[in-house]
């Protein structure tokens, strides 16, 4: 069998697959509190989109504002987080991963 040479796409790959596998891995709770911090971006991001943004008549504006605000986690979480990510950290990363994906979903839904 071949090894495969050491190109900066073989490093991406393996970077990728050790943190999809750190997020998959670990004890039960820490899977169950990664999907429930999911979902309830998810929530979130479809209540506060659909809900209150059509009370209050500017659905546009605050998917971006909060989208915006999204960047500024991730952001900060480049800075102050260098070694391996905390919990907690992760937690909120999945929490934003759900929150985008139903703006996205959304914006589809509306066609803008």
């Amino acid at each position: 069998m071949s090894t495969l040479q050491r190109t900066r796409l073989s490093q991406l790959q393996a970077q990728l697959g050790r943190s999809v596998a750190a997020g998959l891995g670990g004890p039960w709770w820490q899977r169950s509190l990664s999907i429930i911090a999911l979902l309830s971006g998810f929530l979130i991001g479809n209540y506060l989109t659909v809900h209150l943004s059509a009370g209050l008549g500017f659905r546009t504006h605050s998917a971006l504002i909060s989208l915006a605000v999204c960047e500024v986690v991730v952001f900060v979480r480049k800075r102050l987080v260098t070694g391996p990510v905390p919990l907690s950290w992760r937690l909120l990363d999945n929490l934003r991963i759900g929150f985008v994906y139903a703006v996205v979903l959304e914006a589809f839904k509306v066609g803008s």
